[in-house]
């Protein structure tokens, strides 16, 4: 597949993690991991040398309903974002999400939030949804805006070194017509 054809819209599937996801998704982030470090707090090398036994723990904890993990899937097998839903209680979940630096300014993460919002409601039950993004990450902050998250206070962002960035909190109610609309659902 092209590059062009990698970063098509249309041939993307949000699909819920699974092992066999595991070897893109180490690629997706060691091939990105530059790219991410701009705009977020790096994960550190321990992350991606106990990469395998991480991924485990997660899904097991994902088996719990307590985090819900996703990745967009192009049509060759390769990984071109990560979507999840962590802290799954209550009714809510916070969000987040990163996406390849070649799959960026496409619209992907706008129509892969969108879609998972959906599910959010539909298929989890959930009613809030909360977010959070660096202040020199423009492009995450419109793609929440766009969705219909508001911004609601200000946060600093841990990495995983343990320097945190400044930041904003976002938060998106997914009831009532407006968390329709806002989702890309009919109301």
């Amino acid at each position: 597949m092209s590059e062009t054809e990698a970063t098509d819209v249309t041939t993307f599937v949000l699909e819920r993690l699974r092992p066999d996801h595991a070897p893109a998704l180490l690629a997706f982030e060691r091939e990105n991991r530059a790219f991410f470090a701009a705009s977020v707090p790096d994960r550190g090398d321990a992350f991606f040398d106990e990469f395998e036994e991480r991924l485990r723990d997660l899904l097991a904890e994902q088996a719990t309903g307590t985090i819900l993990f996703h990745v967009l899937v192009a049509g060759d097998g390769e990984i071109v974002g990560r979507f999840n839903l962590v802290d799954v209680a209550d009714g809510s979940a916070e969000l987040g999400y990163r996406v390849a630096e070649k799959a960026t300014g496409r619209g992907v993460a706008t129509r892969a939030i969108r879609e998972l919002c959906a599910r959010a409601r539909e298929e989890y039950g959930l009613r809030r949804l909360t977010a959070a993004t660096t202040l020199d990450n423009a492009a995450s902050r419109a793609v929440l805006a766009r969705v219909g998250f508001g911004a609601v206070g200000g946060v600093v962002l841990g990495g995983w070194d343990g320097d945190g960035k400044p930041g904003t909190a976002y938060e998106l109610d997914l009831g009532g017509s407006l968390g329709r609309e806002r989702s890309g659902t009919a109301s």
